[in-house]
């Protein structure tokens, strides 16, 4: 991916959310989880300017972002899909609501839509395991989620103007 040049006032953004946590190194993710709420994704550049911030290397910043599945360094749509993939999940027929959602948003894991309304991503555990298959749309949780719904949780959000 080319590097991008953030503005002057994204990154003053970052450093006051890094301020917010006092600059600790131990409010790592309690910062991640901010700064992603404010603009979607954490490139590298966003993650150069937390380690700064916090003293930290970025090694350790990028380490903390790969590992969990909440955090993402590709810009989501605005509607960000996720597919719980955990046994429960799998077992019950989340690879077949999956391929439904890639099938009728014509898109790819990983990807958005070309107007920018939806991305797919998998996860490996929504912690409703009761619910399987379970699928979440932004902070929405959907249960027992089968392929005929698909269509009509994407309507949902295609009703939505922004």
């Amino acid at each position: 991916m080319p590097k991008i040049k953030l503005a002057e006032n994204t990154v003053q953004l970052i450093k006051d959310i890094c301020v917010e946590f006092e600059n600790k190194e131990n409010e790592l993710i309690n910062v991640l989880h901010q700064v992603q709420s404010k603009f979607g994704y954490l490139p590298a550049e966003v993650q150069e300017v937390i380690a700064r911030e916090l003293k930290t290397s970025v090694a350790k910043v990028y380490g903390v972002v790969t590992f969990y599945s909440f955090f993402t360094m590709i810009p989501q749509g605005e509607n960000p899909i996720s597919i719980c993939m955990g046994t429960a999940c799998y077992v019950r027929g989340a690879e077949q609501v999956l391929n439904e959602f890639k099938r009728q948003l014509k898109v790819e894991v990983g990807e958005s839509t070309e107007d920018g309304k939806f991305s797919i991503n998998c996860l490996r555990c929504v912690g409703a395991c009761g619910l399987a298959p379970v699928v979440t749309v932004g902070e929405k949780v959907y249960g027992r989620v089968a392929p005929t719904d698909v269509k009509k949780i994407i309507a949902e959000y295609q009703a939505i103007k922004c």
